[in-house]
């Protein structure tokens, strides 16, 4: 039987091993509920942020917790809902690589923030991720499905992140820092075309 830090790790390391699959607007299917479960876990750019909010708000621990990716789901959700109406949010497509390699920096550097201003940050992000999601559900299709099944998949990938503490335990701080610097690294890759 694998150990509970074993299974977290290998499921840390099998996520960060994934290839990008070109998830933003106009590809891939987007009107079920599986197609959002599975849109986070297609794309590397995907999973590396949320992995990192989870990390990032264990690292910070207290109301973080729950908190940090609380907000990133919440925020995602508007964000998914006014890129359905087409309402236009300049910057989508940086702002998620922007993302990628602030987050990965955050955690790698084990930055300090009260709650409120993570949420902030957080947020910001988020409401860049949902918008590119949002503006892939085609106009015959209500997209409620396609969002519920990426919200849920998002929550798990940010559980993934936070379990890694638990899993860990007193090594978790050092991993945690170590793959928020591998996640920023990923940004810097997919900025330049090289991932």
């Amino acid at each position: 039987m694998m150990s509970a830090k074993r299974l977290c790790l290998s499921a840390i390391l099998l996520l960060a091993a994934a290839m990008p699959a070109y998830a933003h607007v106009g590809i891939g299917t987007t009107s079920s509920f599986m197609a959002g479960i599975m849109h986070p876990l297609s794309g590397l750019d995907h999973m590396t942020v949320m992995i990192a909010v989870g990390l990032w708000a264990a690292l910070k621990g207290g109301k973080a917790i729950w908190a940090w990716p609380a907000a990133f789901v919440g925020v995602m959700l508007v964000g998914g809902a006014l890129g359905m109406l087409h309402m236009p949010l300049p910057f989508v497509e940086p702002g998620i690589l922007a993302s990628v390699v602030a987050l990965g920096l955050l955690v790698a550097l084990a930055v300090d923030l009260p709650v409120s201003a993570g949420v902030a940050i957080i947020g910001l992000f988020a409401l860049f991720h949902g918008h590119a999601h949002g503006t892939e559900v085609p106009e015959n299709a209500g997209g409620l499905e396609y969002m519920a099944g990426f919200a849920m998949a998002t929550a798990l990938l940010h559980a993934t992140g936070i379990a890694a503490r638990f899993g860990l335990g007193a090594r978790f701080r050092g991993v945690a820092r170590a793959a928020g610097a591998a996640c920023a690294a990923v940004g810097v890759g997919l900025v330049f075309g090289v991932l």
